[in-house]
């Protein structure tokens, strides 16, 4: 097959390929040689043009939907554009400021941060965008408070090392005094500082003889710390991956064929698997991933941009666009290189 030869296009060929993807991906119709012939890097003739596309056809690169049609890229001709566009580029400075100025002001959970990834994105690319939250499996438990909400309500709050927080509402059977909550605060502090996720969920912290042997067992701040514990390793053991979606809607935007839109909606709504796309396209180190090389056949007219978080050696995150083939790739590899950027930055701030 003419896909599997390799051939090396020269400069005009190359130029012109260019040329149809940009038109198509700005028009959604296909191009003509009269609409290529006098771009820069271009202009030749019309005739040269159309010799051109015809042999760029017959290398599967262009595909002409009628005998009297222009041509459409291939996935072919979208992995080539992709391959050769000039990166990174910018965003506008305006929207760059913005997104930095949100995340250098963001506080609070690493959820919400997520979320807001995700919205940025859907904003400024007009389409889909996912945030993929992370567990490494080195995170560790930097510190862990207890705040008194009433007599009888205790909120547990843990701070991981990757700027996550745990949380844990606990109801007293006994209310405790500010002094017994401190001596709680400090045997928990114990138990739980430096440990790992992991060893959180599998049950695999210090004994209350090992962490603090001058507490007797059996008091009520005790009993507390010990609730707290199973309750904030079942949060970590579940919180620890979540799949945000935002700008689902925009989607009804960017394909015809309404078969097409509803088998992506259907995508979107299985998370597992998803969230396993996402890790994988990763861990192939893809940064775009187009048509086929998604693995997904409900996704063969789209195209995927990913890029990872990372928060020193864990990746805290994944985020990505989701959109048809012919998106705007110059300015979503933009938004997604800002958006990481500035997330990665703020999560680093917390350490």
């Amino acid at each position: 097959m003419a896909d599997e030869r390799r051939v090396v296009l020269d400069d005009r060929k190359s130029a012109v390929l260019r040329a149809v993807v940009q038109s198509y991906i700005e028009t959604a119709q296909p191009v003509g040689s009269g609409n290529v012939a006098g771009v820069p890097g271009v202009e030749v003739s019309s005739a040269t043009v159309r010799n051109d596309m015809t042999f760029l056809e017959q290398e599967g690169y262009l595909a002409q939907p009628h005998k009297s049609a222009g041509r459409i890229p291939t996935e072919k001709g979208y992995r080539f554009f992709v391959d050769h566009l000039e990166l990174p580029s910018e965003l506008d400075e305006p929207e760059s400021q913005r997104v930095g100025q949100f995340f250098a002001h963001a506080h609070g959970e690493l959820e919400g941060l997520f979320q807001e990834a995700s919205h940025h994105l859907a904003r400024l690319t007009s389409t889909a965008a996912l945030t993929v939250g992370e567990r490494g499996s080195t995170e560790t438990v930097r510190s862990v408070q207890l705040v008194s909400l009433s007599d009888r309500l205790v909120v547990a709050v843990a701070v991981l090392s990757n700027g996550m927080l745990a949380k844990r509402t606990v109801e007293l059977l006994t209310p405790l005094d500010d002094a017994q909550l401190a001596v709680a605060t400090s045997v928990l502090s114990a138990r739980m500082d430096g440990v790992s996720v992991d060893d959180m969920v599998g049950g695999r912290t210090p004994t209350l003889a090992e962490a603090a042997p001058r507490v007797a067992p059996g008091t009520p701040e005790v009993a507390l710390v010990d609730e707290v514990l199973a309750g904030l390793a079942e949060a970590m053991g579940h919180d620890h991956t979540g799949l945000y979606v935002e700008g689902a809607s925009n989607m009804a935007r960017s394909f015809e064929e309404i078969d097409t839109l509803h088998r992506v909606l259907a995508l979107l709504e299985q998370q597992v698997v998803v969230v396993g796309l996402l890790r994988e396209l990763i861990e192939k180190g893809l940064t775009v991933a187009i048509g086929s090389e998604t693995g997904l056949s409900p996704l063969s007219d789209c195209s995927l941009v990913v890029a990872p978080v990372m928060v020193g050696p864990d990746r805290a995150a994944t985020l990505a666009v989701l959109g048809p083939t012919r998106m705007n790739y110059s300015d979503t590899l933009s938004a997604v290189d800002t958006v990481s950027r500035e997330l990665t930055r703020a999560l680093g701030e917390g350490d």
